[in-house]
């Protein structure tokens, strides 16, 4: 019983998918773009600025869905070489934050969030993961 379990849980994990030059689409179910909507869950991108390898960005969260919170570790910046670099807090500009828990509609930030690229080349994407328990889900929010 518990290797089925396990099994099933192993089948609905997302595996690993760097993004390409044509995907994604830059807004789904949402505007304006850059943002994208999971299951009731709106993330808004605004100000996006590239300075060296300093990629800076205002976000906003608004939650209408199951999922119970916003985390810097849901969110990751993958450059056009496929390297992935997490939000970091050590840039003057940059919003120090952690776990927020919210939900029914409420809305959180706008947060200026941070990231080191190795390269600032198009396309930058920002990959979303936020948390709905045991099943999670993620989309890719093209920036440039």
């Amino acid at each position: 019983m518990v290797l089925v379990g396990v099994a099933a849980y192993g089948s609905l994990q997302v595996p690993f998918q760097a993004p390409t030059v044509s995907s994604p689409v830059p807004a789904l179910g949402c505007t304006p773009a850059p943002c994208a909507n999971l299951h009731g869950y709106t993330l808004w991108v605004a100000n996006l600025d590239v300075e060296g390898n300093l990629v800076t960005m205002q976000i906003t969260f608004r939650n209408s869905s199951d999922s119970t919170h916003a985390s810097p570790e849901d969110l990751v910046l993958i450059d056009s070489q496929r390297q992935t670099s997490r939000p970091m807090f050590d840039a003057p500009s940059c919003t120090p934050w952690s776990r927020h828990v919210f939900n029914h509609g409420a809305t959180y930030g706008p947060l200026v969030v941070c990231f080191r690229a190795g390269t600032t080349a198009p396309p930058l994407v920002l990959r979303w993961s936020p948390d709905f328990g045991l099943v999670c889900c993620q989309t890719d929010i093209k920036l440039s």
